[in-house]
C-alpha cells in the first residue's frame, strides 16, 4: 500500500480520498487555485501546494505542474478524483513515465474509452448491443447533418470525450440541427479541448441504468449490482439509486456480464463504470464507459458495504480484489440526492455567493453526507456548484424514500439558491414512489415539481411573529433602520398594531407585495419561557386570513402555536430575508428595501443577468436589428454555457462586456431599443 499520495481535485471528491486514504494511515497531498486557499479539502490534507488561478485551466489542468508537485513532494501515486484529468490518456501516460502510479486505468484504457465513438467500435466487436446514430471520423458538418437527418430525430448531439452533460444537445428536428451542432462543438471545446461529436438518437421512454465494475491486474473483474440515474436536469444527474428497481434478475445479471466484456476488452483496471440505456421491453444499449470513479458511487457503497476509494487503493497497489462475484452481496437499497447551489425555478441556473448557514442532517449508520464545503465558504464561479451528496440507505426501497424525506427536511441552507425543497418533491412525488422513473421524469412530472402549492399567507403570519421576536431579541438593533421605527402603531381605542410588508411568491411569475398587520394583545414574556427565549402572542392579519399566533423565539428555533396547531420552525435572518424550514420546505421573504426601490424606478424594464459568469461569445455589436429569441451574448458559468437572447425585437444600441470578461448576477448586458423613442436594458 502507497505511504503518501496526491489527490489531483478539489472540492467533494477530494474530501472523499483523503477521508478514506487518511483511515488507511496514507500522507496526503491536496493541490488548489487561487480561489481555493482556505478551501475544505487544503485543510483536511497533511499539506497542499498552490496550483496557480482560479481558473481551471491554470490550475486544476495543469497536469505538467500536477506532476512537477508530485516529485517535489516525494508522492508515490496520484488519485485523480472525477472530472479535470480523471479521464486524460495522456495525463495517466505521463505519470507512469516519472514512476508515479496513476490510481485508475491504464493509459491505452482511458483512451480507448475517452472517445465515445472508438468505444463504440470496440463494443461493436465485443457484441455489446449499441444505440442507432453516428460515431464516425468525419465532422464535416455537412456530413453530421447528414447522419442526423438518417438518424431521425429526436437526437442527441454529444462530445465524443465529453461527460456531465457538456457538449450535449438535443435537437427535435434538421432545422435546429446548425445552432445546435454549433453550441455544442464550442462547448465541448472548452471543457475537453475537443469538438469532435457523436450522433444518437434520443429515446424518450428509456431509463440511464448504469453498472459499477472493477478489475484487478491479474486479470479478475467483478460488477457491483446496478445503479438507475435516470433523474437528471441538463443531462446531468440529481437523483440516484441502487439498485435499479424493477430490473428483472436475469437482466440485472445480463447487463452486469456485458459490463465485464466491456471493461475485458480494453483490459480494464481498477473502477469503471459502463452505462447503458434501459428500454421498456427489457432491452439495453452501450451508452459510454466512465473510466473513473462516479459521482453516485456511494450508493453501491452503501448497498455493497464496500469502500470503493480503498479498493481502488489497493488495486492500484497490486492487490487482488478482496470479493469474487460471487461473494459480492447486495444489502438494501439506497438514494443519492446532490445539493446543488441552483436555481429549479428559472431553469437550474447555477448560483453563487457565501454559505451564510450550513446545517446538514446528523450523519448516522443510515444517513451520510459527502461534502466539500463548510459553512461560511464560497460557491466559486470557476468550479462545479455542488454543495454536497447526500446518501441514504433503508432496508427497502420504501424506507430509503422516507430517511432521505426526513434528512431533505432537515437540511438547512442560507445564501443563495438551492435545489434541497426540489429534490424533496422529486422523491415525494407519486411517480417516484412507484418507480415511474424515466430520463424524462421532470419534464412529465412538472407540474408536481414545480407548482407553488404553498400557504403563504400562513407563513407570512409566522415570520411576521418571528420578526418582531428577533427585534425584542437582538440588544443592537439600529431602531432607526428597523422595518418598526415607522409602522404607526397607535390608534384610537385600539390595540398597537405593526404593518409588515413583506415580499413573496404570488400565483403570478414576479414575487407580489403582502401586507401583514400584527396586533399584540399580550406583550408580558411567559414565565416558563425558557432563558434566551422571547415569547408572545399576537393576532396576525395577512390579506384576508387571520390567525391567533402563540411564538417563542429561541436561538434558531421558533415554536408556534397558531390556531391551535402547534409546530416548531427552525428561522434564520439573512440581511433583509428571513429564511423559514420546515417539513422539507425552504422559504424566503423578503422586507422591501427602499432604497432599491427606488433605484429599479430609474431603471425600469431592465433586465438583468441571471447568475455569476464569463462571457465566451458576444454575437452582435452595436447597430444591429436582430428579432425576439436571438442570441446575443454567451455567458459560461460552472462549466455551462448559458445563451441570453433578445426578449423583443429591436435594435442594439450599446454592449458593455467584451469576451473573456466576469460578469456579476445583476450585470445589465445590452442597451436594446425597441422602438426609435424607447430602451430597454436587455440582461437576461
Amino acid at each position: 500500500m502507497f505511504n503518501r499520495i496526491l489527490i489531483a481535485n478539489r472540492g467533494e471528491i477530494a474530501c472523499r480520498v483523503i477521508e478514506t486514504a487518511q483511515r488507511l494511515g496514507i500522507h496526503c497531498i491536496a493541490v488548489y487555485s487561487s480561489a481555493d486557499t482556505q478551501a475544505k479539502h487544503v485543510k483536511m490534507a497533511d499539506e497542499a501546494y498552490l496550483l496557480g488561478p482560479a481558473q481551471s485551466s491554470d490550475s486544476y489542468l495543469r497536469a505538467d505542474k500536477i506532476l512537477q508537485i508530485a516529485q517535489l513532494s516525494a508522492a508515490q501515486a496520484i488519485h485523480p478524483g472525477y472530472g479535470f484529468l480523471s479521464e486524460n490518456a495522456e495525463f495517466a501516460l505521463a505519470c507512469q513515465q516519472q514512476g508515479i502510479v496513476f490510481i485508475g486505468p491504464p493509459a491505452a484504457a482511458i483512451a480507448a474509452m475517452g472517445s465515445k465513438s472508438a468505444a463504440k467500435e470496440i463494443m461493436a466487436k465485443a457484441e455489446v448491443p449499441l444505440v442507432p446514430g453516428y460515431h464516425g471520423d468525419d465532422q464535416d458538418a455537412s456530413v453530421l447533418k447528414q447522419q442526423a437527418a438518417n438518424c431521425g430525430f429526436p437526437l442527441l448531439l454529444k462530445a465524443t470525450a465529453g461527460g456531465g452533460g457538456k457538449g450535449m444537445r438535443v435537437v427535435n428536428s434538421l432545422t435546429e440541427f446548425d445552432s445546435a451542432l454549433s453550441a455544442a462543438k464550442r462547448e465541448a471545446q472548452n471543457a475537453f479541448g475537443d469538438s469532435k461529436m457523436l450522433i444518437e438518437r434520443y429515446m424518450t421512454k428509456t431509463r440511464h441504468i448504469e453498472v459499477q465494475v472493477f478489475c484487478d491486474q491479474q486479470g479478475n473483474a467483478v460488477y457491483l449490482s446496478q445503479r438507475d440515474c435516470s433523474i437528471q436536469r441538463r443531462h446531468q444527474k440529481i437523483v440516484e439509486e441502487a439498485p435499479a428497481p424493477g430490473i428483472d434478475q436475469a437482466v440485472v445479471k445480463a447487463m452486469g456480464e456485458a459490463a465485464i466484456n466491456a471493461a475485458k476488452a480494453i483490459n480494464y483496471v481498477g473502477a469503471g463504470t459502463v452505462e447503458f440505456l434501459y428500454n421498456e421491453d427489457q432491452s439495453f444499449y452501450f451508452m459510454e464507459m466512465n473510466t473513473r470513479l462516479q459521482v453516485e458511487h456511494p450508493v453501491t457503497e452503501m448497498i455493497t458495504n464496500v469502500d470503493l476509494v480503498q479498493w481502488q487503493l489497493q488495486i492500484a497497489s497490486g492487490e487482488k480484489l478482496p470479493l469474487s462475484q460471487s461473494q459480492v452481496c447486495v444489502n438494501g437499497h439506497a438514494i443519492e440526492c446532490r445539493i446543488y447551489a441552483e436555481d429549479p425555478g428559472n431553469d437550474f441556473l447555477p448560483a453563487t455567493g457565501q454559505l451564510d448557514i450550513l446545517r446538514p442532517p446528523a450523519a448516522t449508520e443510515h444517513v451520510r453526507i459527502d461534502s466539500g464545503v463548510d459553512e461560511g465558504d464560497q460557491v466559486s464561479v470557476y468550479y462545479d456548484p455542488m454543495i454536497a451528496k447526500l446518501i441514504v440507505w433503508g432496508e427497502n426501497r420504501q424506507q430509503a424514500i422516507a430517511r432521505m424525506h426526513k434528512a431533505l427536511g432537515d437540511y438547512r441552507i442560507v445564501g443563495g439558491k438551492n435545489n434541497i425543497a426540489f429534490l424533496d418533491r422529486v422523491i415525494s412525488s407519486s411517480a417516484f414512489a412507484s418507480s415511474a422513473v424515466d430520463t424524462q421524469f421532470i419534464d412529465k412530472n412538472h407540474s408536481a415539481l414545480f407548482d407553488d402549492t404553498t400557504d403563504h399567507k400562513f407563513f407570512l403570519a409566522i415570520a411576521s411573529c418571528c420578526q418582531i421576536l428577533a427585534q425584542a431579541n437582538s440588544s443592537n438593533t439600529d431602531s432607526h433602520h428597523s422595518p418598526f421605527a415607522h409602522s404607526g402603531q397607535w390608534r384610537l381605542n385600539q390595540l398597537p398594531a405593526t404593518q409588515i410588508q413583506w415580499l413573496a411568491p404570488s400565483a403570478g411569475e414576479e414575487p407580489a407585495n403582502w401586507l401583514a398587520t400584527v396586533v399584540e394583545p399580550q406583550k408580558n414574556i411567559s414565565s416558563t419561557t425558557p432563558a434566551g427565549a422571547v415569547a408572545r402572542s399576537f393576532t396576525v392579519t395577512v390579506a384576508d386570513s387571520c390567525y391567533q399566533i402563540q411564538a417563542c423565539l429561541r436561538d434558531d428555533q421558533l415554536s408556534i402555536c397558531i390556531d391551535g396547531r402547534q409546530i416548531k420552525i427552525h428561522a434564520y435572518s439573512n440581511k433583509k430575508q428571513l429564511n423559514l424550514f420546515y417539513s422539507g420546505m425552504a422559504l424566503q421573504y423578503q422586507l422591501p428595501d427602499i432604497a432599491a426601490s427606488a433605484d429599479d424606478s430609474q431603471t425600469e424594464g431592465a433586465l438583468c443577468a441571471p447568475m455569476n459568469g464569463r462571457v465566451i461569445a458576444v454575437l452582435g455589436k452595436s447597430g444591429d436589428k436582430v428579432l425576439s429569441g436571438t442570441p446575443l451574448i454567451i455567458i459560461e458559468a460552472m462549466k455551462m454555457e448559458h445563451s441570453i437572447l433578445a426578449p423583443h425585437d429591436g435594435v442594439i444600441e450599446d454592449i458593455y462586456f467584451l469576451e473573456s470578461d466576469l460578469v456579476s448576477e445583476g450585470d445589465t448586458l445590452i442597451a436594446l431599443a425597441v422602438s426609435a423613442d424607447k430602451t430597454t436594458k436587455a440582461a437576461i
